[in-house]
């Protein structure tokens, strides 16, 4: 079990004895988080800038609408397989180099799905979908930067908020292409101007990382963790993931709430329409869904950097997550519910949207030594995955409503009954919650190893036990945090 939170250091505390063992955190590294949040955010609008405006799009190209979905679900696909190289990738190359390969594969496809507009191609989908896919394969590491960066140039107090900000910027650019295309897209001509606007965040992005990322690592590491930036080799540390009961349980069961937040997302319009629900409302409802979730995040984030009570803020926040979406599965099948469906999303966010960055702190805890990228990349590999399968699951369970009745759904086609699939949604929400709180259970290897660094230095600085110090160049081996000195 983890140490009660009395034995845990406090900021003040860690902040004097990394002076003394010389330990230093940068004002550059808010710069280096800046770049990669802006990094997150142009990638976020990137893939979702044609899915409000699809109609006007599929027209302008005489493209299908399964064509269009196309655009927004390669990201989806290529997650999967990008994911395992993207953590190689991040604990081999260095946070510097996987930063600036994923800006300019951004910027590349951001640019790249400008060419039908500007020359004619007699395949405007190929263009579009290159485009799109050269910008997936920079979300994998973008996705599992944050916690990597936060270990290398945050000191301990400050990794939960950096990570935050990092993994919140996100869901930023989400509600930023939901509101931004259909504010721009008002006809065909104005398609031009909303791709080249989208092409100037991906060329900031990269220009910042390009020329002005100039390290992987501080000078001075900002914490005993730091000290130590290989970390297991690649294939070991999977194995070592693998053999972890802990991580595996954590991965398993927010792998899956990944996926029911996907699925959500993707699926809130058709769901809402079935009720008479308008688009406008629909699109309340999913910005309310992330701007409560990212106050959350922030909330969230800031105490548990003062408390360290990782394990306790998931479970709990779990747990919250499952009834509200209970709730939504009953509410979203009643009519002129607008107040308390509105309610119902912003909590949704704001409990669920929360738990993410302090998940992937825990799996760095429990998780410890193995990488940073490794250990948040698999989690996210593992909940797209769980994402399709539960996608596939959930619409696939619908069937067609033969009565009339008062949708507002677009499709032409009968409209839908969810019961059956939103009642499995909050199902799997439930299980997933109870299964984390009855049998996870971990030590915080990290802060614990960090610790024991820590009391060591107090040791040799102690006139009772000599007037030698620790020297500052001493070989990882030699500190009581190396992994061969920890039990796995």
């Amino acid at each position: 079990m983890a140490r009660p939170s009395g034995d845990r250091p406090g900021a003040e505390a860690t902040q004097a004895l990394g002076a003394l063992w010389g330990y230093r955190a940068y004002g550059r590294r808010w710069f280096f988080l800046l770049v990669l949040s802006l990094l997150s955010f142009s990638n976020a609008t990137l893939w979702l800038s044609f899915a409000p405006v699809a109609d006007t799009i599929a027209h302008h190209f005489l493209l299908s609408t399964e064509q269009i979905n196309w655009l927004s679900r390669v990201y989806l696909v290529a997650s999967i397989p990008s994911g395992l190289v993207a953590i190689w990738v991040l604990d081999s190359v260095g946070l510097r180099w996987a930063t600036i390969v994923c800006a300019w594969l951004n910027f590349a496809g951001s640019v790249f799905r400008t060419v039908p507009v500007f020359v004619w191609i007699q395949d405007p989908f190929a263009s579009l979908l290159g485009g799109q896919s050269l910008c997936a394969l920079a979300q994998a590491l973008i996705v599992f930067s944050p916690a990597k960066l936060a270990a290398l140039w945050f000191p301990e107090h400050q990794r939960a908020t950096a990570n935050m900000i990092g993994t919140m910027s996100n869901p930023l650019g989400i509600l930023v292409a939901n509101l931004l295309s259909p504010a721009l897209v008002k006809k065909e001509e104005d398609i031009p101007v909303m791709l080249g606007i989208y092409v100037i965040p991906a060329g900031i992005a990269c220009l910042l990382a390009t020329a002005c990322l100039l390290e992987s690592v501080p000078p001075t590491p900002p914490s005993a963790r730091a000290t130590r930036t290989t970390s297991e080799k690649f294939l070991d540390g999977l194995k070592l993931l693998l053999r972890n009961k802990a991580y595996v349980i954590l991965a398993v069961c927010f792998g899956g709430g990944i996926g029911i937040f996907s699925s959500f997302s993707v699926l809130l319009e058709q769901v809402l329409c079935v009720k008479g629900y308008s688009n406008e409302f629909t699109g309340l409802c999913g910005a309310l869904f992330v701007v409560f979730g990212v106050l959350g995040a922030l909330a969230l984030s800031l105490y548990v950097d003062r408390t360290k009570h990782f394990t306790e803020a998931v479970k709990i926040g779990f747990c919250l997550t499952s009834l509200v979406c209970v709730a939504f599965a009953l509410v979203s099948q009643l009519q002129g519910q607008t107040l308390a469906l509105a309610a119902i999303c912003s909590l949704l966010g704001f409990f669920g949207f929360s738990v993410a960055p302090i998940a992937m702190e825990l799996a760095v805890e429990c998780s410890f030594p193995v990488g940073e990228g490794a250990a948040a990349g698999l989690i996210f590999v593992l909940g797209q995955a769980e994402g399709v399968l539960i996608m596939v699951l959930l619409t696939a369970l619908t069937v067609h409503r033969a009565e009339p009745s008062i949708s507002t759904c677009q499709d032409g086609q009968d409209p839908l009954d969810w019961k059956v699939s939103l009642l499995l949604m909050a199902g799997l929400c439930t299980f997933f919650s109870c299964f984390l709180v009855l049998f996870f259970h971990t030590p915080y290897r990290r802060l614990q190893a960090e610790a024991s660094a820590s009391c060591s230095i107090q040791k040799d600085m102690s006139p009772a036990t000599g007037d030698h110090e620790p020297h500052p160049h001493a070989p990882p081996e030699a500190l009581p945090w190396h992994p061969h000195n920890l039990q796995h």
